[in-house]
């Protein structure tokens, strides 16, 4: 009782060419927002007065659902031209691969200018199971993680704007083992990097006490984005919040009897974590003390 659900915009059915119907969502895209879609530059700004819409709605945060985390800065000339051949039909899956690419830095130059945070959730196979594909349609069930690479992938967004403060980017794997050897040194080096809690196939107590145990020592408690929700099945929240916390406080406990942390040292990082800490990298206000 008491809680409240925030709408996220989410632009990957007008921004993934391999999307089904991108074109005519693209349309769409210019009939809720008043723009034309039909240059790259109108596309833009449609883009634009959505996220506008989405933050008088309350949203704090965008999210992008990438195949992969591949970044890419191209010309105003080049992405036109990638653009173009999508709304001609005739882009390939690398153009597709492309734009997705380029639009991650588009989107992180909006944020810099609208403030609103950028997620980003790479690495989902989807409707992996064709039969089911097939039977039943899109987005209900066959989804399997891959491999997914991180720092090369986001070296152009990072070499643009990974030290501005103004930016906050938090970033969700289905690779686990990006965790040590990735996920944790950027996020450590970064200004604008938070890291996100172990999500989808990832979101159960021994992967998240992993989660803990590889990225702590590199990139501490304070560059994590503590546990956030954007599940569909609202009746899981509860459950999922209170296995985070408790493996949290898990390790926060070994932490204590292990003499590396006081015990009212630990008592505020859970507070941080679970709380305040979710609060100050979306922006709802608070934030660690």
């Amino acid at each position: 009782p008491g809680g409240r659900v925030v709408t996220t915009f989410r632009p990957d059915d007008v921004v993934d060419m391999e999307f089904g119907n991108w074109a005519a969502n693209v349309d769409r895209l210019a009939e809720v927002s008043g723009e034309d879609t039909g240059t790259y530059a109108g596309y833009l700004a449609a883009l634009r007065a959505r996220r506008e819409a989405f933050a008088a709605a309350g949203a704090t945060s965008t999210d992008h659902g990438h195949p992969t985390a591949r970044t890419l800065d191209l010309s105003p000339a080049q992405a036109a031209a990638l653009f173009d051949r999508g709304r001609r039909g005739l882009a390939d899956t690398g153009d597709a691969e492309a734009f997705r690419a380029h639009m991650l830095l588009e989107f992180a130059r909006m944020s810099l200018d609208d403030g609103l945070v950028m997620q980003l959730h790479p690495g989902a196979v989807r409707n992996h199971n064709r039969w089911l594909h097939a039977r039943h349609g899109r987005d209900v069930g066959g989804d399997v993680p891959q491999a997914t690479e991180y720092v090369h992938a986001l070296a152009p967004l990072l070499d643009a704007h990974g030290n501005d403060p103004r930016l906050t980017v938090v970033l969700y794997t289905l690779d686990e083992d990006t965790f040590t050897r990735e996920l944790a040194p950027l996020a450590g080096g970064y200004a604008a990097l938070r890291l996100g809690a172990p999500w989808w196939f990832l979101d159960s107590p021994e992967v998240l006490r992993r989660f803990r145990e590889a990225v702590t020592e590199t990139a501490g408690f304070y560059n994590t984005a503590g546990f956030v929700d954007d599940t569909r099945a609202f009746c899981s929240i509860p459950v999922r919040h209170d296995v985070a916390r408790r493996v949290d406080a898990g390790f926060l406990a070994r932490l204590v009897a292990e003499h590396r942390m006081t015990g009212d040292e630990a008592a505020e990082t859970i507070v941080d974590l679970a709380y305040r800490l979710p609060k100050q990298v979306f922006k709802f206000g608070g934030g660690p003390s």
